[in-house]
């Protein structure tokens, strides 16, 4: 009986946290969870480095908050001891800015009047109760910041992208503030709504133009390209502000709000318009997602391959990964994955379709359109997800209805195992970076095969 037990024991899901799922094949799929002692955070603190021994005491959900992927691979000084020597700092400049903006009135004179101060008698409970309104002003718009850190690896995928919708945010919270003149009694929350805006923005510009400067810097020589660009943008800046000036006092606009908000809007509009342009000339070398679809599909219906200078030109800049076609979702977990094939028997035929790759890859017929369900095995690599892209777009190019699925299934990787070795030759040919692949493996979770089927 323990023998037979053991052979229908096919497969186990490994999850981040060191948990594990393991999946028993009868006449019904029942599912049997069991916690692992060894292998996940046990193997990761003895296999690691002395940085990484360091922190064992810091929840994972932490670590992947404030430490870049990959840390015990950066030095725990450099990294880790540097931030906390700046934790100090970076209060401290903080409470000198709130004192300048409180006690700046030349600059802050309208909107310290709409906060309380100045509006009451010189009393020092009305001006603590103003000074909190304003921090609690900037300090609402300060919070968007945090949630970089959760999901900082999207801007190395797509900063064309992030770069953009920064553009976008920071005009919404431009228009907040310029709402504050309309309403001056709903002033802080207009202003912390600005603020909020703006913080988003900013918490997507500064690193998603990071990766861009990096891009310049060919010869390693990111602090030169960051330094010139500075003296660009201060330049820009100054005849911005110029600019501004002699508009702001001209006596159309001075003394016509709508004037004002027109003359805005219309610069507004024509610097969104210059972003999009200079985003769009960048020619990466690196295949993300939306490259990847690219080179994917052309190579599908033509057999050919676009240079990276074409390629980037083709690239939407603003369309989300959702709505991409077909629509692929990767790293899906094994229970959702079986349940688009509810019998054991095509269960079964899945896994030897799919012994020799790295991924499962299954299909689900939306009327029309077809929704790709990707999941991943232990040892996956980004290769391992560009070809489960080819396998999806042949499949999208190819799809003959929902009758015979697993034909397809097996005919697309047949295809696949003919084409995509002339697929990698043609894109070294061309020009891409094959060690630049910027799609990475979920590792939320993945499965291992324990016994043959």
């Amino acid at each position: 009986m323990v023998n037979q037990c053991r052979q229908l024991v096919i497969l186990v899901e490994r999850y981040d946290n060191g948990t594990a799922k393991r999946f028993i094949l009868d006449e019904d799929i029942q599912i049997q969870t069991f916690l692992e002692e060894q292998g996940s955070k046990t193997d990761r603190v003895q296999g690691s480095s002395f940085p990484d021994m360091q922190l064992s005491w810091l929840p994972d959900i932490i670590k992947d908050f404030i430490l870049p992927a990959g840390f015990p691979v950066i030095s725990f000084r450099r990294l880790f001891g540097i931030h906390v020597i700046a934790v100090p700092h970076q209060c401290y400049c903080v409470d000198l800015s709130h004192i300048g903006h409180i006690k700046s009135p030349k600059g802050k004179d309208n909107p310290t009047l709409a906060v309380g101060i100045g509006s009451f008698s010189a009393t020092s409970a009305a001006a603590s109760a103003a000074a909190i309104r304003w921090v609690s002003k900037d300090g609402i718009g300060a919070v968007p910041s945090f949630p970089g850190g959760r999901f900082g690896n999207l801007f190395d995928d797509d900063p064309k992208q992030w770069r953009m919708y920064a553009d976008l945010i920071g005009s919404a919270g431009s228009i907040f503030d310029l709402s504050t003149q309309l309403y001056p009694a709903y002033f802080l929350a207009l202003a912390s709504l600005g603020n909020l805006a703006k913080a988003v923005a900013r918490g997507l510009k500064d690193p998603s133009f990071r990766v861009i400067q990096n891009h310049f810097a060919i010869s390693g020589n990111l602090g030169e390209v960051a330094a010139k660009e500075e003296v660009w943008e201060v330049a820009a800046q100054l005849l911005g502000l110029a600019l501004g000036i002699e508009v702001l006092t001209s006596p159309t606009v001075a003394k016509s709000y709508p004037v004002l908000v027109f003359t805005w809007m219309s610069l507004r509009i024509l610097h969104l318009w210059l972003r999009y342009q200079s985003l769009s000339v960048l020619r990466f070398k690196s295949i993300n997602l939306k490259r990847a679809c690219v080179l994917v599909k052309s190579h599908i219906l033509h057999s050919v391959v676009p240079g990276y200078a074409d390629c980037n030109r083709k690239e939407r800049i603003l369309s989300w990964q959702s709505f991409l076609k077909p629509r692929i979702i990767f790293g899906v977990s094994l229970e959702e994955l079986i349940s688009c094939e509810k019998s054991v028997s095509k269960v079964r035929t899945l896994l030897r379709f799919y012994s020799k790759e790295e991924y499962i890859l299954v299909v689900k017929h939306k009327g029309r359109d077809i929704e790709i369900f990707v999941t991943f095995k232990v040892g996956a690599t980004s290769i391992s997800v560009l070809r489960s892209v080819w396998q999806s777009y042949w499949l999208q190019e190819n799809w003959c209805g929902s009758d015979d699925i697993l034909d397809q299934l097996e005919q697309s990787l047949s295809e696949l195992e003919k084409s995509f070795g002339d697929f990698t030759q043609q894109i070294e040919s061309a020009g891409w970076d094959l060690q630049k692949i910027n799609l990475k493996v979920p590792k939320q979770h993945s499965i291992e095969e324990v016994n043959a089927v």
